[in-house]
This record gives C-alpha cells, sequence and structure tokens, in this order.
C-alpha cells in the first residue's frame, strides 16, 4: 500500500488517497500512519523483497508470463535465490503476475474410415526408456486474420522435447506432418529404426505418402482413436500447452509468417528453457544430456596398453 500511495501522491495527494481507500482497506490508512511508515526504517523482509520483486518480474515476463508458484519457486532456486514457495507467492502476488490457466482442449482431426489403420502399439502408455524410442504426432490450428495457420508438432516421449515442427496454410498430409516429420528424421540422422511413430486416426497422418515415408526410415507407426484425447494424450497436451502459452497470450495474429516465427520462438524455449514438472523441473534438454551423459558412463574404458 506504501508504494501504491508513492505512486499516486502527485497526482492526488496523499489526505485524498487514504480518505478514498480508507472503507475498503484495512491498516494504517491515514496521513499520518503513511508518513510515520514511510519514515520508518525498512525491515529486512522489505529490502528483501524490494531486491527480489524485480527479478520475479523480469524471470516471469522472459518464460512467456505463464509460470504459476511451482515453477517460480524452482525457477528462482536455480537462479541462486534461497527462497521458499510460500515467499514465492506473496512475492508474485507483490508482483502482480501469475500463472496461466490451460484451456479446454478442442479436437480438430477428422478420420477417413476408407484408410487401413496401423495398430495401437502405445495402449495409452506414454513411456520410453530414452530418447528416439517413442514419438507422439499432433496437428492443431491457429485462426489468423489472413486465414487458418495449421501447426503439426513431433515429440519425443522420453524428454517431451520437440524435434519436429511445422507451420502451414495447408494440412495436405505431404506439406504439414511431412515436413515436421522430416525435421524430425533429420535431427536423428534420417535412421528411426525401432522407433514407434503414434498419432491419432486423422486423414493426415494415415495418407499413403507419410506412411510410406515412416515406414521408409524404419520407424514402426502406431495409431489412436479420432476424438479420445486419453489416446494420443501426451500429443494433445503440447497442442494445448502451445495455444494456452503462445496462440492466446500473443494473439490477434495476422498471417501465418507470423504464428510460424512466434512458433520458431516458442519451441526453442519449450526444449532448450522451459521447466516441466513432468521432469521434475528440469528442460528437456537437460534430460537428454543426462541420458547420454549416463550412457557415456556406462561404457567400459578402453583397455590400456601396456609399455614396451
Amino acid at each position: 500500500m506504501i508504494r501504491f500511495i508513492n505512486e499516486h501522491r502527485d497526482r492526488f495527494g496523499v489526505e485524498l488517497i487514504c480518505q478514498v481507500l480508507r472503507p475498503a482497506v484495512r491498516g494504517f490508512l491515514t496521513s499520518r500512519g503513511y508518513r510515520a511508515a514511510v519514515n520508518r526504517t525498512p525491515s529486512a523482509r522489505q529490502l528483501q523483497d524490494d531486491l527480489l520483486v524485480p527479478e520475479i518480474v523480469r524471470l516471469h515476463a522472459e518464460n512467456y508470463g505463464v509460470y504459476g508458484r511451482r515453477k517460480m519457486h524452482a525457477l528462482m532456486r536455480r537462479q541462486g535465490w534461497d527462497i521458499g514457495r510460500d515467499q514465492t507467492e506473496r512475492l508474485m502476488r507483490l508482483a502482480g503476475v501469475r500463472g496461466v490457466r490451460k484451456s479446454k482442449r478442442v479436437f480438430t482431426t477428422k478420420s477417413d474410415p476408407a484408410l487401413q489403420r496401423p495398430t495401437d502399439l502405445v495402449n495409452r502408455r506414454f513411456t520410453a526408456d530414452g530418447p528416439r524410442r517413442l514419438w507422439v504426432c499432433d496437428v492443431t490450428y491457429v485462426a489468423t486474420w489472413s486465414g487458418f495457420a495449421y501447426v503439426a508438432f513431433v515429440t519425443d516421449v522420453y524428454s517431451r522435447r520437440i524435434v519436429g515442427w511445422n507451420v502451414a496454410a495447408t494440412l495436405r498430409a505431404e506439406i504439414l506432418p511431412m515436413q515436421a516429420l522430416d525435421m524430425a528424421a533429420w535431427d536423428a540422422g534420417d535412421d528411426l529404426t525401432g522407433l514407434t511413430h503414434h498419432s491419432d486416426h486423422g486423414s493426415n497422418y494415415m495418407a499413403m505418402v507419410y506412411t510410406d515415408r515412416i515406414v521408409e526410415l524404419g520407424a514402426v507407426p502406431s495409431t489412436g482413436t479420432v476424438g479420445d484425447s486419453f489416446d494420443n494424450a501426451m500429443a494433445e497436451a503440447v497442442n494445448n500447452l502451445y495455444k494456452t502459452e503462445l496462440i492466446r497470450q500473443r494473439g490477434p495474429w495476422r498471417t501465418v509468417e507470423q504464428v510460424e516465427l512466434a512458433t520458431l520462438e516458442w519451441v526453442w524455449w519449450w526444449n532448450n528453457s522451459r521447466l516441466h514438472g513432468e521432469l521434475d523441473m528440469r528442460t528437456p534438454l537437460e534430460v537428454e544430456q543426462a541420458y547420454y551423459a549416463d550412457q557415456e558412463s556406462a561404457q567400459p574404458a578402453p583397455a590400456r596398453q601396456g609399455s614396451r
């Protein structure tokens, strides 16, 4: 309240502000009480608040303004601040920031009953023992002033890293999901042997040109049903967070190209900076780096050659 009065006293005067706020706010709200509080030596807590609130504001803004208490607490700890969850929540209130709420899922997939459907090899078990074992894929859309932008993501189940993505003005299989798959395949060295590719029964994923490409890369196709959020839950969760954290926060969107550029930035943040509760507040990149470091340390040391 002191801060509020300080910000507005030159315009309205201390007496008037205190008179207006007194019926609604309990406390010292008299001009005499205000002046006594202003002249009082700041407490250690107040000094710490003055230091931490700007940091809360900065870090919250740098992470798309979406973090709630849990992730802000984890982020502050990663930044070296010795701070508790309750303290984080109190500072967020002082800073006027809060987490974003997830939106309801919207199902956009259309099935073609004439297409042959691969077996569901996942059965709602979205777990993997390492990267490049199981990828989940889905499509969503964004309304722009110039028409719809369609977005395809390929996500690695182990690390939750988005390994491929594409934004296009069409749903055609050879353009929208195919280019996302090709990006993911390129990242994996164009060899997906032993990998399961899971999607729903959408016609763009069941198209022959797309399923042939999956087999060509060495992967095994798997599909759930259409309209059942549990059969492709992780992929739909990525879509939902994309809409919540980026699209609804930054809109309205003018063009497909604008969506594409923003998606590029968001995917980089998702993979490299965003803390994931499902990953024990780590980033997808950190999870993969830890996995490969463990694999390397588990390799037997090369035998030393004897001296002659």
